[in-house]
């Protein structure tokens, strides 16, 4: 069967992805593998309409949503490799025979990389997080620690006070120079430049020199990578970031390889359920809107 459209990855952006293609009554068809990047999260907030509801049910619930379309296919499984042939392209399925389709939306996530401190993957999600605007208000202005993982956590430090009194642990990753420290200063910022052992209990940190540093909560900023190698298969670009590298797209969410669209944490930096969903929309527009304007 030739569907219109595949769109690998059934998370937020991919089912945001497929509703208008949906609704424009479009054969799409998504392959998911049920790995989102926010599974280990119990919650989710800042998603207008969904603030603070569970974030499995919001996924499970645009699922419902649209594979009530008729014209929406779902495949639970692993997309392995991808290339373009006559009339649009081929995809191998892990366990099953490769599907084809006219156009492809690139959905797939990222897989982060943590700072290899132990006790810290045990929290990821329930008490350290990436995203101040996600989870820095439900910590209710207690005190957040902010891990160091490269200069770029300097902007984590001096976000957080609006959220908690804050430390920064630089964890031999920086030095914060003269302005740097001026501008922590400013903000309440408190420097530790003693090296992290363990993260212990609820969220506390225990330092090399035997101190114990209790917080509400930790905030980080991990490496990410694209999950999927499709994108890499089929040639298209990347963008390079401070912490990882995301699927280069214009503004209309149309990757460098004509016919193939990314959306979600794939293809931008910094991620959320709201910024992703409206990816999402605009990367099915967009492929839609090309089937209709082909040529």
């Amino acid at each position: 069967m030739l569907y219109d459209v595949i769109i690998i990855g059934g998370s937020y952006a991919g089912l945001a992805a497929a509703l208008p293609l949906a609704r424009a009554r479009r054969k799409v068809l998504v392959i998911d593998a049920g790995q989102r990047r926010n599974r280990f999260a119990d919650h989710s907030h800042g998603f207008l309409t969904q603030d603070g509801m569970k974030a499995a049910d919001i996924a499970a619930v645009a699922r419902e949503q649209v594979l009530a379309y008729g014209t929406v296919e779902w495949l639970a499984s692993s997309a392995l490799d991808a290339r373009q042939r006559e009339g649009g392209f081929e995809v191998d399925i892990e366990g099953g025979a490769p599907r084809t389709a006219q156009r492809l939306v690139l959905a797939s996530g990222v897989v982060d990389t943590l700072p290899e401190v132990p006790g810290l993957a045990q929290r990821w999600g329930r008490h350290v997080f990436h995203c101040p605007y996600c989870h820095g208000y439900e910590l209710q202005q207690g005190r957040i620690g902010v891990l160091a993982t490269s200069a770029l956590s300097l902007h984590h430090a001096l976000l957080l006070p609006d959220w908690g009194a804050t430390t920064l642990l630089l964890n031999g990753s920086f030095e914060p120079d003269a302005q740097q420290r001026a501008q922590l200063q400013a903000r309440g910022v408190t420097i530790e430049p003693c090296a992290v052992r363990e993260i212990t209990g609820h969220s506390d940190v225990l330092l090399q020199d035997g101190r114990v540093l209790a917080f509400a909560g930790l905030f980080t900023i991990p490496r990410s990578a694209v999950q999927s190698p499709v994108a890499a298969a089929l040639g298209c670009e990347f963008a390079q970031g401070p912490m990882g590298a995301v699927i280069q797209t214009d503004a209309l969410k149309a990757t460098t390889v004509p016919g193939v669209f990314a959306c979600g944490d794939a293809a931008r930096f910094g991620g959320s359920v709201a910024l992703a969903v409206g990816d999402g929309t605009m990367a099915g527009v967009a492929a839609h809107q090309s089937l209709v304007f082909a040529g």
